[in-house]
């Protein structure tokens, strides 16, 4: 089975709805994955918006390898959600200066755990991580500001 990233609230490639954007509820974009590979570890998830030089928007660290959704009920235990280049710790929704910017949430499946501190950065993530990933998962959508 493949690793793959999904969200009930779009389809790859698809418009991510406003609610979980800057202009709208801002509230983490639900996100479910399925074939984690034998010897995960951890897994992690790193959101970014390659149209702006990969500005990141959401870093979750020490998620438990059973796990298979993040969702609105908020992080499982063991997970930590690191800082985003907005400046604060946890989840930033798209917010385009203008027009309309792809983003990519990657998960990443670890052979070991990485013991990272909360608000951790994306770069301290990659750093620790490197040598480390068994398997990345990746979905993308677009957004545009209202």
């Amino acid at each position: 089975m493949d690793f793959s990233l999904t969200s009930p609230a779009f389809a790859e490639g698809g418009q991510i709805p406003t609610e979980h954007g800057c202009d709208g509820g801002d509230s983490p974009i639900p996100l479910r994955w399925s074939g984690t590979p034998d010897g995960t570890s951890e897994l992690a998830l790193v959101m970014d918006d390659p149209d702006a030089r990969g500005f990141v928007h959401w870093v979750v660290t020490g998620i438990p390898a059973s796990v298979s959704e993040l969702g609105a009920g908020g992080l499982p235990a063991g997970a930590r959600e690191g800082r985003n280049d907005f400046g604060r710790t946890g989840y930033g929704g798209p917010c385009p200066p203008s027009g309309s910017h792809r983003y990519t949430a990657t998960l990443y499946a670890l052979s070991e755990g990485l013991d990272l501190p909360a608000d951790s950065t994306a770069n301290a993530f990659r750093s620790a991580a490197s040598g480390k990933i068994l398997a990345e998962a990746r979905l993308s959508g677009t957004y545009a500001r209202r």
